[in-house]
Protein backbone atom coordinates (compact mmCIF):
# COMPACT_ATOMS: atom_id res chain seq x y z
CA UNK A 1 0.00 0.00 0.00
CA UNK A 2 1.08 3.52 -0.88
CA UNK A 3 2.41 5.69 2.07
CA UNK A 4 1.08 8.72 0.48
CA UNK A 5 -1.82 8.94 -1.31
CA UNK A 6 -3.75 11.64 -2.78
CA UNK A 7 -6.75 12.80 -1.71
CA UNK A 8 -9.35 11.74 -4.63
CA UNK A 9 -12.92 13.15 -5.96
CA UNK A 10 -14.55 10.25 -7.43
CA UNK A 11 -17.04 10.34 -9.79
CA UNK A 12 -19.88 7.99 -9.18
CA UNK A 13 -21.62 6.25 -11.46
CA UNK A 14 -24.67 6.97 -9.93
CA UNK A 15 -25.66 10.54 -9.06
CA UNK A 16 -25.49 11.65 -5.95
CA UNK A 17 -27.90 14.14 -4.30
CA UNK A 18 -28.58 15.80 -0.52
CA UNK A 19 -32.15 15.29 0.58
CA UNK A 20 -31.85 18.78 1.49
CA UNK A 21 -31.02 20.26 -1.67
CA UNK A 22 -32.31 19.57 -5.37
CA UNK A 23 -28.66 20.83 -6.50
CA UNK A 24 -26.67 17.22 -8.05
CA UNK A 25 -23.35 16.65 -6.05
CA UNK A 26 -20.96 17.15 -9.15
CA UNK A 27 -22.22 20.69 -9.09
CA UNK A 28 -21.46 20.52 -5.23
CA UNK A 29 -18.38 19.18 -5.07
CA UNK A 30 -16.28 21.85 -6.29
CA UNK A 31 -17.80 23.83 -3.65
CA UNK A 32 -16.01 21.50 -1.16
CA UNK A 33 -12.70 20.90 -2.93
CA UNK A 34 -12.71 24.66 -2.83
CA UNK A 35 -13.34 25.30 0.93
CA UNK A 36 -10.80 22.61 2.19
CA UNK A 37 -7.92 24.68 2.01
CA UNK A 38 -9.54 27.16 4.02
CA UNK A 39 -10.39 24.84 7.02
CA UNK A 40 -6.99 24.62 8.57
CA UNK A 41 -7.46 28.56 9.10
CA UNK A 42 -11.20 28.95 9.80
CA UNK A 43 -12.92 25.56 10.61
CA UNK A 44 -15.28 24.69 9.31
CA UNK A 45 -18.00 27.19 8.80
CA UNK A 46 -20.36 29.51 6.55
CA UNK A 47 -17.82 31.57 6.28
CA UNK A 48 -15.42 28.98 4.44
CA UNK A 49 -18.38 28.20 2.39
CA UNK A 50 -18.67 31.82 1.37
CA UNK A 51 -15.11 31.97 0.74
CA UNK A 52 -15.23 28.81 -1.24
CA UNK A 53 -18.12 30.20 -3.37
CA UNK A 54 -16.07 33.64 -3.83
CA UNK A 55 -12.86 31.39 -5.17
CA UNK A 56 -14.90 29.77 -7.91
CA UNK A 57 -16.53 33.15 -8.83
CA UNK A 58 -20.17 32.15 -7.40
CA UNK A 59 -22.47 33.97 -5.29
CA UNK A 60 -22.32 32.89 -2.24
CA UNK A 61 -26.00 32.68 -2.30
CA UNK A 62 -25.91 29.33 -4.24
CA UNK A 63 -23.00 27.67 -1.96
CA UNK A 64 -25.91 28.14 1.17
CA UNK A 65 -28.60 26.72 -1.48
CA UNK A 66 -25.75 23.91 -2.82
CA UNK A 67 -25.21 23.08 1.43
CA UNK A 68 -28.59 24.42 3.23
CA UNK A 69 -27.12 22.48 6.84
CA UNK A 70 -23.89 24.39 6.16
CA UNK A 71 -20.85 22.89 7.50
CA UNK A 72 -22.20 19.86 8.35
CA UNK A 73 -23.56 19.38 5.08
CA UNK A 74 -20.03 20.08 4.04
CA UNK A 75 -18.80 17.16 6.37
CA UNK A 76 -21.66 14.96 5.12
CA UNK A 77 -20.67 14.56 1.65
CA UNK A 78 -16.41 14.79 1.96
CA UNK A 79 -17.26 11.69 4.16
CA UNK A 80 -19.44 10.09 1.36
CA UNK A 81 -16.80 10.53 -1.33
CA UNK A 82 -14.09 9.07 1.06
CA UNK A 83 -15.96 5.70 1.60
CA UNK A 84 -16.52 5.86 -2.09
CA UNK A 85 -13.29 5.92 -2.22
CA UNK A 86 -12.36 3.62 -0.20
CA UNK A 87 -14.38 0.95 -1.73
CA UNK A 88 -13.11 1.69 -5.51
CA UNK A 89 -9.10 1.28 -4.02
CA UNK A 90 -10.43 -1.87 -2.42
CA UNK A 91 -11.94 -3.84 -5.06
CA UNK A 92 -13.54 -7.61 -5.01
CA UNK A 93 -10.57 -8.61 -6.91
CA UNK A 94 -7.83 -7.93 -3.49
CA UNK A 95 -10.64 -8.22 -1.11
CA UNK A 96 -11.59 -11.59 -2.24
CA UNK A 97 -7.63 -12.83 -1.61
CA UNK A 98 -7.98 -12.00 1.67
CA UNK A 99 -8.85 -13.32 5.07
CA UNK A 100 -11.76 -11.23 6.79
CA UNK A 101 -9.12 -9.68 9.45
CA UNK A 102 -6.76 -8.23 6.77
CA UNK A 103 -10.13 -7.01 4.44
CA UNK A 104 -11.09 -5.20 7.31
CA UNK A 105 -7.90 -4.27 8.21
CA UNK A 106 -7.32 -3.06 4.80
CA UNK A 107 -10.69 -0.80 4.65
CA UNK A 108 -9.81 0.71 7.80
CA UNK A 109 -6.36 1.81 6.63
CA UNK A 110 -7.37 2.33 3.32
CA UNK A 111 -10.28 4.85 4.72
CA UNK A 112 -7.60 6.85 6.58
CA UNK A 113 -5.14 7.50 3.59
CA UNK A 114 -7.74 8.72 1.76
CA UNK A 115 -8.00 11.76 3.83
CA UNK A 116 -4.35 11.97 4.67
CA UNK A 117 -3.88 14.79 2.69
CA UNK A 118 -6.21 16.73 4.48
CA UNK A 119 -5.67 15.72 7.93
CA UNK A 120 -6.10 19.17 9.62
CA UNK A 121 -9.63 19.33 8.03
CA UNK A 122 -9.98 16.10 9.16
CA UNK A 123 -9.63 17.20 12.76
CA UNK A 124 -11.20 19.98 13.12
CA UNK A 125 -14.29 17.54 11.56
CA UNK A 126 -14.18 15.37 14.62
CA UNK A 127 -14.19 18.59 17.12
CA UNK A 128 -17.18 19.98 14.84
CA UNK A 129 -18.99 17.04 15.33
CA UNK A 130 -18.00 16.21 18.92
CA UNK A 131 -20.44 19.41 19.70
CA UNK A 132 -23.83 18.05 20.87
CA UNK A 133 -25.64 19.23 18.37
CA UNK A 134 -23.51 17.73 15.69
CA UNK A 135 -23.39 14.75 17.02
CA UNK A 136 -26.57 12.99 14.94
CA UNK A 137 -24.75 14.01 11.94
CA UNK A 138 -21.24 12.44 13.41
CA UNK A 139 -23.61 8.97 14.17
CA UNK A 140 -25.13 8.79 10.84
CA UNK A 141 -21.57 9.64 8.79
CA UNK A 142 -19.82 6.66 11.45
CA UNK A 143 -22.20 4.09 10.95
CA UNK A 144 -22.41 4.59 7.39
CA UNK A 145 -18.73 4.41 6.95
CA UNK A 146 -18.57 1.44 8.95
CA UNK A 147 -21.53 -0.35 7.41
CA UNK A 148 -20.16 0.46 3.60
CA UNK A 149 -16.54 -1.62 5.22
CA UNK A 150 -18.78 -4.89 5.96
CA UNK A 151 -21.06 -4.60 2.79
CA UNK A 152 -17.27 -4.13 0.94
CA UNK A 153 -16.91 -7.83 1.86
CA UNK A 154 -20.33 -8.97 1.25
CA UNK A 155 -20.66 -9.66 5.51
CA UNK A 156 -23.52 -12.19 5.84
CA UNK A 157 -24.29 -11.91 9.38
CA UNK A 158 -28.09 -10.83 9.77
CA UNK A 159 -30.24 -9.64 12.72
CA UNK A 160 -28.45 -9.18 15.92
CA UNK A 161 -24.94 -9.99 14.73
CA UNK A 162 -25.13 -7.31 12.14
CA UNK A 163 -25.69 -4.44 14.14
CA UNK A 164 -22.93 -5.55 17.39
CA UNK A 165 -20.68 -5.93 14.12
CA UNK A 166 -21.28 -2.53 12.99
CA UNK A 167 -21.11 -1.33 16.55
CA UNK A 168 -17.92 -3.04 17.28
CA UNK A 169 -15.91 -1.94 13.78
CA UNK A 170 -17.41 1.48 15.03
CA UNK A 171 -15.52 1.60 18.19
CA UNK A 172 -12.30 -0.05 16.43
CA UNK A 173 -12.35 2.60 13.35
CA UNK A 174 -13.23 5.93 15.60
CA UNK A 175 -10.39 5.30 18.06
CA UNK A 176 -7.94 4.60 14.98
CA UNK A 177 -8.91 7.68 13.82
CA UNK A 178 -8.47 9.76 17.05
CA UNK A 179 -5.01 7.78 17.11
CA UNK A 180 -4.01 8.68 13.36
CA UNK A 181 -4.88 12.47 13.55
CA UNK A 182 -1.98 12.31 16.42
CA UNK A 183 0.46 10.25 14.96
CA UNK A 184 3.89 11.75 13.74
CA UNK A 185 5.48 8.33 13.15
CA UNK A 186 7.07 8.04 9.81
CA UNK A 187 4.52 6.70 7.63
CA UNK A 188 1.98 6.32 10.63
CA UNK A 189 3.35 3.20 11.55
CA UNK A 190 1.83 3.50 15.43
CA UNK A 191 -1.30 3.81 13.91
CA UNK A 192 -1.34 0.89 11.46
CA UNK A 193 0.71 -1.12 14.71
CA UNK A 194 -2.71 0.51 17.05
CA UNK A 195 -5.23 -0.89 14.32
CA UNK A 196 -3.48 -4.36 14.27
CA UNK A 197 -4.39 -4.55 18.33
CA UNK A 198 -7.39 -3.17 18.60
CA UNK A 199 -8.25 -5.92 15.53
CA UNK A 200 -6.66 -8.29 17.52
CA UNK A 201 -9.20 -7.54 20.63
CA UNK A 202 -12.05 -7.84 18.14
CA UNK A 203 -11.09 -11.35 17.09
CA UNK A 204 -10.45 -12.28 20.02
CA UNK A 205 -13.60 -11.73 21.32
CA UNK A 206 -15.40 -12.89 18.52
CA UNK A 207 -13.85 -16.32 19.18
CA UNK A 208 -14.96 -16.56 22.95
CA UNK A 209 -18.55 -15.55 21.84
CA UNK A 210 -18.37 -18.12 19.06
CA UNK A 211 -17.32 -20.80 21.61
CA UNK A 212 -20.24 -19.65 24.25
CA UNK A 213 -22.46 -20.37 21.55
CA UNK A 214 -21.27 -23.74 20.76
CA UNK A 215 -21.19 -24.48 24.68
CA UNK A 216 -24.85 -23.18 25.75
CA UNK A 217 -26.02 -25.14 21.94
CA UNK A 218 -25.05 -28.26 23.82
CA UNK A 219 -27.10 -27.43 27.05
CA UNK A 220 -30.46 -25.91 25.67
CA UNK A 221 -31.96 -25.21 29.94
CA UNK A 222 -28.45 -23.51 30.54
CA UNK A 223 -29.23 -21.05 27.22
CA UNK A 224 -32.77 -20.47 28.25
CA UNK A 225 -31.33 -19.45 31.80
CA UNK A 226 -28.30 -16.95 30.64
CA UNK A 227 -30.56 -15.51 27.92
Amino acid sequence: MNAKMPLIFIISERPMTSPKTDIPDDLRRPLLKAALPHIPFDGWSDRVLSRAARDLGLDPAMARLAFPGGAGDMIDLLADIHDRDMRRLCPDETLNRLKTRQKITLLVRTRLEVEQDIREAVRRAVTFLSLPQNSPTGAKILYRTVDAMWKAIHDPSTDFNYYTKRLTLSAVYSSTLLYWLNDETENYQDTWDFLDRRIDNVMQFEKTKAQFRNFTAKFPGFRRISS
